[in-house]
């Protein structure tokens, strides 16, 4: 009975560290370079700072991703209930074109970026925003704050729910 009450201990801390929230983004991941839709070449650090004073609801994401395409309409429906927040988009298409075309596709309104990395999700900014899957959500106070670090597309709730806290 001490093994299963110690091995429930371990698990339940195991998975409290592994959904813990990061408060800012390291400073190689604000060193990343992010190309906007005019072909030039921003530091996010820049990007972040653009939006200062603003919430600001950021999407990981690529054209070719179903579950990205999935929760659209939700983002859209986020976008319609808080429309005083800015949405920035970051694809990790690996095509220019591509990433482009899938803006104009699915109507997506916001600021758009694009991760120029041959090596896509796995590639550097990937690894400093400790990308693991896509679609990735991640909130931002009016000042620079990270307030949710986390969430994917089924997480909606929570990412409604932070947004009116």
């Amino acid at each position: 009975m001490r093994k299963i009450a110690t091995l429930l201990v371990i698990v339940l801390a195991s998975i409290s560290c592994t959904n813990a929230q990061q408060k800012q983004f390291s400073k190689k991941s604000l060193s990343e370079k992010l190309t906007n839709t005019e072909g030039k070449d921003v530091s996010f650090a820049d990007i972040l700072n653009k939006y200062k004073g603003k919430k600001v609801v950021m999407e990981v994401w690529a054209s070719w991703c179903g579950d990205c395409v999935k929760a659209m309409p939700k983002v859209k429906e986020l976008q319609a209930n808080n429309p005083d927040v800015v949405y920035l988009f970051v694809s990790m298409d690996k095509a220019l074109d591509k990433w482009k075309a899938g803006i104009e596709k699915h109507e997506l309104k916001g600021e758009h970026y694009w991760c120029n990395d041959p090596e896509g999700m796995k590639g550097a900014f990937g690894k400093a925003i400790d990308l693991d899957w896509i679609p990735r959500y991640i909130i931002i106070d009016a000042t620079g704050q990270v307030i949710l670090y986390r969430a994917i597309e089924t997480d909606f709730e929570l990412i409604n729910t932070t947004l009116k806290n």
